[in-house]
Formats: structure tokens, sequence, C-alpha cells
């Protein structure tokens, strides 16, 4: 595990953002700056942190787990549908398809938790019971494990703006997708999710929920942005779930959602102007992310040097992509 002093002074180094004028137009997502080249795009995953679709600042060495972790899923499961991946020649940069995204993002959940305004939890809660038009029934707690999967489906929003929840015949009827294709990617999205249940059970995690985007090559589905990081996924400890639950404890996570109770308990979950993230928070993340990271796949995380923007310039130029 890489040493809070480490994470400390990357702190006023973080990759925040990176200009490469040879590569031509930027363009930003909430935490991946990316650009266009004719049937590639190179991507790059910088350290911002976003959460409730706002970017809440920065957190050290994110976005090389992010992408490095993305990238040891997409091989994995290449074999149940086709991604996005070309190369990495850089820790924190993909080399991906240019794909048509496809504005429906696919969020798969097996369990009744969640923070955010558009999660199962904090809507079951306020005492809806027909969500994403799935009737749940009384009395369940939270955390509790659902009968199977479900897919809750939301629109994919620009940053600041935030996700639309849907159902799947408002899908259908706002014609945002074909139905046949629709169908393929429910049949994706919930064969990754298995497959991503089962290897992290393996690992003594518990994959909670994710999402999963997707888009077009020469008419192909192909899955692309992440797969099963700590910042698409919730993840618990398989071996603390059940104590836990029958304590009304909050499970042990490895993923984001500790941040995100950090600024619910703050009285934020999107609206207006966020608190200002603490060099604590921002510490404890870093290791939350690296712990995610080192716990899935087995391996060390290798701390890079910082400034990030003069290693990644010269990776590029290597590949010959500047």
């Amino acid at each position: 595990m890489v040493s809070a002093k480490i994470i400390n002074t990357a702190l006023p180094k973080v990759l925040k953002s990176i200009d490469l004028p040879n590569l031509g137009k930027k363009y930003q997502g909430k935490v991946r700056d990316f650009y266009v080249l004719k049937d590639k795009r190179v991507i790059i995953t910088t350290d911002r942190q976003s959460a409730f679709d706002v970017v809440l600042g920065c957190i050290p060495f994110k976005g090389a787990v992010l992408n490095q972790l993305a990238a040891f899923w997409f091989n994995k499961t290449k074999k149940i549908v086709p991604n996005h991946v070309i190369s990495l020649p850089d820790p924190n940069v993909l080399v991906a398809k240019n794909c048509k995204p496809i504005l429906v993002e696919m969020v798969v959940r097996g369990y009744l938790t969640g923070s955010t305004t558009t999660s199962l939890w904090y809507n079951y809660e306020k005492g809806e019971r027909v969500l994403y038009g799935i009737k749940f029934p009384d009395g369940m707690q939270k955390n509790q494990k659902l009968d199977g999967p479900v897919i809750t489906p939301t629109t994919h929003e620009a940053s600041g703006v935030h996700d639309r929840v849907l159902t799947r015949n408002e899908i259908i009827k706002e014609k945002l997708v074909e139905p046949k294709l629709y169908k393929k990617m429910e049949e994706a999205a919930l064969a990754l999710f298995a497959y991503g249940q089962k290897f992290a059970k393996k690992q003594g995690l518990i994959l909670v929920d994710t999402k999963y985007e997707f888009g077009l090559v020469d008419g192909e589905l192909t899955l692309m942005d992440e797969i099963h990081t700590p910042d698409s996924s919730r993840y618990w400890m398989a071996g603390t779930y059940k104590e836990r639950l029958k304590k009304g404890l909050e499970p042990q996570s490895f993923d984001k959602e500790f941040l995100r109770l950090w600024y619910v308990n703050k009285g934020y979950r999107g609206q207006g102007k966020p608190p200002k993230m603490p060099a604590e928070l921002a510490t404890k993340m870093a290791q939350l992310y690296i712990g995610a990271y080192e716990k899935i796949t087995g391996e060390k995380f290798k701390a890079l040097k910082y400034p990030a923007e003069e290693r990644i310039k010269k990776s590029l130029q290597k590949a010959g992509i500047i």
C-alpha cells in the first residue's frame, strides 16, 4: 500500500487536466479528458473526483488506478462483449476505438442501498415502492440483498447535469434506444455483472452495483468508458457483510461511497456549491482506491511520480501518437 506520506506529498501536484494541442480539440467529461483522432480517441483519466454528477476535487493516483483497473476488467470480460480498448500507452492513458455513444447508462444493482437521489435506498426510504418500473416489497432494510440483480437505467448527462431516471418502457417510448439493441444491452449488462460478482467473490469482495456504458463500432455493441472500478461500482468486504447487516452497521466498502456519505453528512447531495474536500478526505480516498486496485487484481500498485503531464506526453510520443 502506498504510504500516506507519499499521497500527501502528491496532493498539490495532482493531475487536474492535461493539454495536448498536437492532438486537436480537447473534450472533457467528469473525470476524463479526451481527444478524437479519426477512428480512435485518446482518453486521459485525470485525478478529478466526481460524485452526485459534480466534480468535487482531486485524489492523488486516482487516474492511474481507474485506468489500469478498467483495463484489467476490459481484458477479463472481452469474450462477453467487445470493448473499445486499443492500447494502454501510459498508466493514465487509454487509446480506444471511437464509439458512437448510446446515451443510456445501464446501472445494475444487486442490493438495496445507495445515498444518491437515483439510488434504490434513497427512494425506498422515502416510501416509494415502484422504482424504475420495478415493484419492491415493504419491510426491506438498507443494504439488503435483492432476490436477483435489477437494471435501473439512467440518461448519461454532461458534468454538472444530473442523470435522469428511466424505465425500460420510457427508453423505448422516447426512442432513446431501438428495442432490439436495448435487449442486447440488458443481456450484456447482466452477463458482465454476473462475471464481476463471481470474480469479486474470489477476492473476498461483493460487487454490489455498477454501471456500464455502451457505444456502437460499425454497428456492433461495444463496452466503453470504464468497467467495475471503484468510481463506477460499489464494493463491500464479503467476510463482514452479514454480521454488520445484522447490527445495522454500514458494510466495509472499497469504493467512493465513503466520500458520498461524507458529503451527505455535510448536507450536500449535488445541489448548490459543495463543501471543500479536506486533505484528510483526499488521502483517505487515495488509500481506498489503491486498496481496491490491489484487492481486486492481486497486484501491488506502483506509485507514479508527479507532476504527471511530462510522463504522459513522453509515453504518447513513444507510442507515436504525438
